[in-house]
């Protein structure tokens, strides 16, 4: 550490930590650190094994839960949604573009392959109401609630029941 001075005080050494430092942003940027991404320019693309995962949000609105995912450049017939229960499962496969001989890459970031992701839906779901939609490379998928599980605004009256 540059900014750590140290100062000898009878022989002690004390390390002085200025006062701008962060231990917050310290730990964010060490858990952002891989390793190993340098690393992986040393292996041909066919050889990595690094597979498609695409970016979830779950939220629940009053009726519903909305499912939203990134998917882009995939089509309707490479995707599944499953319901099994309370389990819902999000499956697809991105297949790579076709690669020409002699062609030359300087980087190659993009990834594709399979993949699965299973969420745990809470109880109260209504498996009749589901819907998925697939636009402008995003999946929406909406699972609807039950009624009985649904809020309900109860109306405060200005009378007190009689005992």
């Amino acid at each position: 550490m540059a900014n750590v001075a140290i100062r000898k005080d009878g022989g002690e050494h004390r390390a002085q930590v200025p006062n701008e430092w962060d231990p917050l942003r310290t730990m964010r940027n060490m858990l952002r650190w891989d390793p190993f991404r340098e690393m992986t320019q040393l292996w041909p693309a066919e050889e990595r094994n690094v597979g498609y995962m695409p970016a979830f949000e779950v939220k629940e609105t009053k009726d519903a839960y909305v499912i939203k995912a990134d998917m882009p450049g995939m089509k309707e017939n490479d995707l599944e949604v499953t319901l099994t229960g309370n389990r819902l499962t999000i499956g697809g496969k991105r297949d790579a573009e076709k690669e020409e001989k002699g062609d030359t890459f300087y980087v190659y970031e993009r990834s594709y392959g399979s993949f699965t992701r299973s969420f745990t839906m809470p109880p109260g779901i209504d498996g009749s109401a589901i819907a998925a939609n697939l636009e402008k490379g995003v999946l929406t998928v909406t699972v609807g609630k039950k009624p009985e599980v649904q809020a309900k605004k109860i109306a405060i009256g200005g009378e007190k029941p009689k005992s």
